[in-house]
């Protein structure tokens, strides 16, 4: 006989959260939830609906990503030792590509993640993500305020002046 799990008596792993991801992904009451959906250490839904200029971030950063070669990546789920997030863009080079770039979620993140920051995001959740992305192994976070133009980027050993990756973000909040 099997045992019934009453409570979730640890936060899961990052492999329980792929499968946790997973079956909500291809559950068809989810197909139009609006937003994107991301899971917490034990598996709880949060769920962030972006606005559509959010979007038109996202699409502008993509673009300029994709003058590193890599692949630039939009709403990619990556499982972190803190949840399963959504990075609003990505960076992955081809090397990174090569390893994981068909995984359904992959539990290494690429080098760089960036958060388009929306008004419903606090300075907590956005220091858990940069952090739960570092631990997956990024190695650059970025921060871009739609509001006040700006951009903030980290690296492991913390604020940098600017990113490392030689992007030209001129133009992104026009």
């Amino acid at each position: 006989m099997f045992e019934i799990q009453e409570v979730i008596g640890r936060p899961l792993s990052a492999d329980e959260l792929v499968t946790r991801y997973r079956t909500l992904s291809e559950d068809a009451c989810f197909a139009n939830v609006p937003g994107k959906v991301e899971l917490d250490a034990w598996g709880r839904i949060l769920m962030t609906p972006p606005s559509f200029y959010h979007g038109v971030i996202q699409g502008r950063l993509a673009r300029k990503l994709a003058a590193l070669g890599g692949e630039a990546v939009t709403e990619a789920p990556i499982a972190t030792p803190s949840g399963l997030f959504l990075a609003d863009v990505a960076w992955a080079s081809s090397q990174f590509m090569s390893a994981h770039g068909s995984d359904f979620a992959p539990t290494r993140a690429p080098e760089v993640c960036i958060e388009v920051v929306a008004p419903s995001n606090s300075v907590k959740e956005l220091t858990e993500k940069r952090e739960a992305y570092f631990a997956a192994g990024g190695q650059e976070v970025w921060f871009v305020y739609p509001q006040t133009k700006r951009c903030e980027f980290y690296g492991v050993q913390g604020s940098l002046p600017s990113s490392s990756y030689p992007v030209d973000l001129s133009g992104l909040f026009d």
